[in-house]
């Protein structure tokens, strides 16, 4: 049987955390930005976790 193969946009958008929960960004950051505000903008600066619903799907994009 061959290897699986990662899937290319999910190996550049989840990163695995030490504790093995998977890190990704936020979304509608890239553009409209004007029409947030400031406290809207700081929130979605940051990185957050996949919720648990996704969780399995998300490893198995990244064969883990």
């Amino acid at each position: 049987m061959p290897k699986m193969k990662t899937h290319s946009s999910a190996k550049k958008r989840f990163k695995l955390t030490g504790k093995g929960k998977i890190k990704r960004f936020q979304s509608k950051t890239s553009h409209m930005m004007r029409n947030k505000s400031k406290k809207a903008k700081l929130r979605l600066r940051g990185a957050t976790t996949v919720s648990p619903a996704d969780h399995k799907r998300v490893l198995a994009l990244l064969c883990k």
